[in-house]
């Protein structure tokens, strides 16, 4: 029950519906505050006014009578009448006379012969206050100077009326007010109920593909066009970082995937040389050793397998550095004086082979004198193994490109397929198998090349169409 209540008092919807109407209510009582003091001043005033007019009304001739009222302060009997309005006059001397009595014999209040006096200095303006009787009836006292015939001012006339009627028409405005407030609080509530559930509309249809995605579906996506810009906004954020999720699952299947891939090639490539030298072992102790052509023969076999195994270890554990904190000294050198300095070992290698050499001079890069030579022998050794020994064609060049510098080695040999191009940088990954063993080849001379070109900041890529040969390019920035 708790756990409902706190579900429901805690939704969005309840809170900013509730948040509104709260708002609207304060700046209701707010504006009915203000209305109730603004209509007070106006009544009080506008009563003041219709008294100081009746007052004036009064003939200047009838005033100077008024001295003559007895200073016992008996009640004479008055010139004229205001109804629900006692009326006292005031002369210049401060005397104090009670010229008639309100509804319920409501005497005028007298205030202090000092603050008469003074307004009996200042102009005829309408002058008004509230004050309280000697029995603690709240009355509204207009004070009007009273001058004669001749112009002079002979005293002050003081009217006074209870406010009980303008405070009961008061209440009946604020009643008014309350009663339209309340009225606008429901048609609000009824206003705002539609207009909330619109405005949260695109929060609930992201919190509705969130529950899709949390229920597995990791390919769908929060909407980004729902006419709410911070909602826009965030829906574009979660579907970026469920992008960058989604590309990081994917490159963790990857990484596995090729690790499987990995560890069972290397365990293949390791049992190959093993298992041959394994079978001439056994073949030797059954008896072969006795016979020198036999035992010369598994010995070059068991040699020859051995080196293989050996480069295949050296070339694991090369790519375990390179994958690891690669070691490089980067150094700038002339990266074209480097490779002319190689021409006669790239000769040998080349054996029969035409060999071409397109070096521009004078061509300057950072690189890993070791590593640089081992990347061109790499490529070297790939196009020599792929290209006939007479009729075959290597060509490597270097010049200056755009920020960088751009070296490539061609052959002239049988090609790769389009469809082996993306995976022919991967490990262990070999297009004729048959071929590669021949020469001793374990499908990782081309994935230490392009480990050692990616620790320079490069980029390899290959060019090649079946019958036209194979280009790799390398470009090293300056």
């Amino acid at each position: 029950m708790n756990s409902k209540k706190s579900e429901f008092f805690g939704s969005l919807r309840i809170q900013l519906l509730s948040r509104s109407l709260l708002i609207l209510a304060l700046l209701l009582m707010l504006i009915g505050l203000f209305q109730y003091v603004l209509m007070k001043e106006f009544v009080y005033r506008n009563k003041a006014a219709s008294i100081q007019s009746q007052l004036l009304s009064v003939p200047r001739f009838d005033w100077p009578q008024l001295p003559g009222i007895p200073e016992d302060g008996r009640v004479r009997p008055p010139l004229f009448f205001i109804p629900e309005v006692n009326l006292a006059f005031v002369d210049l001397e401060g005397n104090f006379y009670v010229l008639s009595r309100g509804p319920g014999d409501t005497s005028p209040p007298r205030l202090d012969t000092g603050e008469y006096l003074s307004i009996l200095g200042k102009r005829p303006d309408l002058r008004y206050k509230v004050v309280y009787d000697s029995a603690g009836t709240e009355q509204l006292l207009v004070l009007q100077p009273v001058m004669a015939r001749n112009g002079k001012v002979i005293g002050i006339t003081q009217a006074g009326t209870l406010t009980g009627p303008l405070k009961e028409l008061l209440v009946r405005q604020l009643l008014v007010f309350l009663v339209l407030s309340l009225a606008a609080m429901f048609f609000g509530l009824l206003g705002f109920l539609p207009v909330i559930r619109r405005t949260l509309a695109p929060l609930s249809n992201m919190i509705d593909t969130a529950g899709q995605i949390d229920a597995g579906n990791l390919a769908k996506r929060f909407p980004t066009q729902q006419g709410q810009v911070e909602i826009d906004r965030l829906a574009e954020s979660f579907n970026g970082m469920l992008d960058r999720l989604e590309a990081s699952f994917k490159a963790e299947r990857e990484t596995k995937e090729q690790m499987r891939r990995f560890i069972a090639d290397a365990s293949h490539e390791l049992r190959t040389p093993l298992t041959s030298i394994h079978g001439f072992l056994e073949v030797l102790l059954r008896g072969a050793a006795s016979q020198p052509d036999q035992l010369q023969k598994a010995l070059k076999s068991m040699h020859s397998e051995s080196e293989r195994l050996t480069r295949l270890v050296h070339d694991l554990l090369l790519l375990a550095k390179l994958d690891r904190t690669p070691q490089v000294e980067l150094a700038e050198g002339l990266l074209s004086t480097m490779i002319l300095d190689m021409e006669p070992q790239l000769r040998i290698l080349a054996g029969n082979r035409e060999l071409s050499l397109q070096i521009e001079p004078g061509v300057v890069c950072r690189y890993d004198v070791n590593k640089m030579k081992q990347v061109i022998l790499n490529l070297f050794h790939n196009a020599v193994q792929h290209t006939d020994p007479e009729g075959g064609c290597i060509r490597l060049s270097l010049s200056r490109v755009d920020g960088g510098v751009r070296l490539s080695v061609q052959d002239n040999g049988p090609g790769i397929g389009e469809e082996y191009l993306p995976h022919i940088f991967d490990r262990f990954y070999r297009i004729d198998v048959s071929r590669a063993r021949k020469y001793g080849g374990s499908g990782l001379g081309l994935a230490i090349t392009k480990a050692i070109v990616d620790i320079h900041g490069g980029v390899i890529s290959v060019e090649s169409k079946p019958g036209e040969g194979c280009t790799f390019h390398i470009w090293l920035p300056v």
